[in-house]
């Protein structure tokens, strides 16, 4: 079947045609490099590597945009609590937020733009809105006149609730309670730049427009981009302030589809910093591979809020174990042509809106059907490599699968133990060459005690923690 999504705006699924055939140009929101990368962070970013994986299979060339917001209310604090510069307060947390998307095997962006590399973009929005008298200079900022756009709430579907920017943001120099800051002027201890209206620095809302416009925009087309996408929260007001000032300096609209991944809740609360229940991701990773929590947080639907306990997580390792068991079985066969009908499977459920729960579903249909007809012809040579062809064909597309069969099971062993166990490995194989199979035998049992499993093969000896 074609590729549909689900489109936040229309609030249903849509079949999925790009502005420029075979081309899809995504922007997703990027994290405020303050500080470590969370869970919400993990969440939303596998959810829009899922999408880039699914579009490459339908033979789309993706453009894959995330930002990083390097100017900010937040690090303006951090540089104040820690006395160092903003370039190194930014540098050290895009450095580790990519090391996290290593970890969890994210495809590389196409482009990586940083805010205040793409100031003059942000300065020339603000100064046409400006001329249009869309945007307006009072005492603190430069806003944005909601009242000026006849379709401002057309995103989101609402202008204020009781969560808007206009109660954050009270100020009566505001025309409208729903207006929000396109510049902010420096005030003491503050980061600033120059600007034809003012010193001072951006709004986080306009940050994501100027860079989309400078890097992405198609400009004689009635949308700019092809999907925006985001976290849940990022619908109001940050997506609806996007839309709206693009709209209004442009003339087009930012996005032909949007798109957004449900919360991460810890134990069934809202993570939240404030409630102290935050993940940050680093932790969960120094007990658990990037990949298992890949699989896990991918077990629901993205659009779903998503609660996180370590219960579930080990049940999802112990599901994503059995691919790899499989995958041992198999170990150094070369692929054949995958198996048509469970790829076409696994591919219409992606199609459906990313349905990994289903897509997931198949493969442990596969898995226990392979696993059978390899109990009772082990030796099959062309079903080994179908099974091979089956698990290339999971890693590309869902990005899971593609550690050593071997490796993936030594997760959490330290290099000390790693490099005592190699040691022993090679002083069997040494007593094996001088046939001294009692040596070889002590070593193997030796090995067993430190829960190791060795087993040998035409590629040499490979091992395990049992």
């Amino acid at each position: 079947m074609p590729l549909h999504i689900y489109d936040s705006v229309k609030k249903e699924k849509v079949e999925f045609n790009s502005i420029i055939p075979n081309v899809a140009k995504i922007y997703v929101c990027g994290p405020t490099v303050y500080d470590d990368s969370h869970l919400g962070h993990a969440r939303s970013a596998i959810a829009f590597d899922l999408l880039h994986r699914v579009l490459k299979a339908n033979d789309y060339e993706v453009i894959m945009t995330k930002n990083f917001t390097d100017i900010d209310d937040k690090i303006i604090k951090k540089m104040n609590d820690t006395n160092k510069s903003l370039e190194e307060i930014t540098t050290t947390y895009i450095n580790a937020y990519k090391a996290d998307m290593q970890a969890l095997n994210i495809l590389d962006n196409t482009i990586e733009p940083k805010a205040t590399e793409n100031l003059e973009g942000m300065k020339e929005m603000i100064s046409n809105l400006i001329s249009k008298d869309i945007a307006y200079k009072t005492s603190d900022s430069i806003y944005f006149d909601t009242l000026k756009d006849n379709s401002y709430g057309s995103l989101s579907h609402k202008i204020n609730d009781e969560n808007s920017q206009a109660r954050v943001e009270s100020n009566l120099e505001k025309r409208n309670p729903s207006d929000f800051a396109l510049w902010k002027f420096a005030k003491t201890n503050d980061v600033s730049f120059e600007a034809p209206f003012g010193l001072g620095r951006p709004g986080w809302h306009i940050e994501c427009s100027a860079m989309i416009e400078k890097h992405l925009a198609y400009k004689n087309e009635e949308f700019q981009i092809d999907i925006h996408g985001g976290g849940a929260d990022l619908l109001f007001p940050h997506h609806e302030n996007e839309a709206a000032q693009t709209r209004c300096s442009s003339g087009q609209n930012l996005a032909k589809y949007w798109m957004h991944n449900g919360f991460v809740n810890i134990d069934g609360e809202k993570m939240s910093k404030s409630l102290g229940n935050s993940f940050f991701l680093k932790d969960v990773l120094k007990s658990y591979s990037g990949e298992v929590i890949r699989f896990y947080l991918m077990s629901a639907h993205y659009r779903a809020n998503f609660n996180f306990n370590e219960e579930d997580l080990i049940a999802s390792k112990k599901r994503l174990d059995k691919l790899y068991r499989l995958k041992k079985r198999v170990y150094a066969v070369e692929p054949s042509d995958l198996n048509k009908k469970f790829s076409e499977e696994i591919f219409s459920a992606l199609n459906d809106d990313m349905n990994t729960s289903k897509a997931f579903s198949i493969i442990d249909e596969m898995i226990g059907n392979a696993n059978d007809k390899l109990d009772v012809n082990p030796k099959d040579k062309n079903l080994k490599k179908e099974i091979v062809a089956n698990i290339l064909f999971i890693n590309d597309i869902l990005g899971i699968g593609f550690n050593d069969a071997f490796e993936y099971f030594q997760f959490g062993i330290d290099e000390k133990t790693k490099t005592n166990i190699e040691q022993l490995i090679n002083e069997r194989n040494e007593a094996k060459k001088q046939k001294d199979f009692a040596s070889a035998d002590a070593i193997r049992d030796k090995l067993t005690e430190l829960e190791i499993s060795v087993m040998d093969t035409t590629s040499g000896v490979v091992w395990e923690k049992i």
